[in-house]
């Protein structure tokens, strides 16, 4: 099956809220050599004007992460995770993603272009606080590679 065109467009639910860990940040700012101590001291966090440690710029991913899971369970999507590669990542950001958030993501896929036998799918998971507040957009570009007759 190829890449289903009418992805697009197609409504998906906002995903569980995610509470953002103290934790959770210093980790993933190890996982990724973020070594400024915003990422990791609350009171050099705190001297900067943020309430607890911010969270380095790739940590939406996280989040976004359940979205793209909602993706892939989709029965009629045509993509399958064997034959398909991250192409691309962009973030656009409000705020910075803070310890003590509650975030919400909800997706939204805006483009499938054929690409061979595959196609690039183009998806957008808007992030927003507990208030309804946008916080970041996390753009992703998957190439999914088609069948082998």
């Amino acid at each position: 099956m190829s890449v289903n065109p009418e992805l697009v467009g197609r409504p998906f639910p906002p995903t569980a809220s995610y509470l953002v860990g103290r934790e959770k940040v210093r980790e993933f700012a190890r996982a990724v050599f973020a070594t400024d101590p915003q990422h990791s001291d609350p009171a050099a966090a705190q001297a900067l004007g943020y309430a607890d440690v911010v969270a380095p710029p790739t940590f939406p991913i996280v989040i976004q992460d359940l979205t793209m899971q909602q993706l892939l369970a989709t029965p009629d999507s045509g993509i399958a995770l064997e034959r398909t590669v991250h192409a691309e990542q962009r973030f656009r950001y409000s705020r910075p993603i803070v310890a003590g958030d509650e975030l919400v993501a909800q997706l939204q896929i805006t483009n499938i272009r054929p690409f061979g036998k595959g196609a690039m799918v183009t998806s957008e998971s808007e992030i927003t606080d507990a208030a309804g507040a946008h916080v970041v957009t996390a753009t992703s570009v998957l190439l999914v590679g088609g069948e082998v007759a």
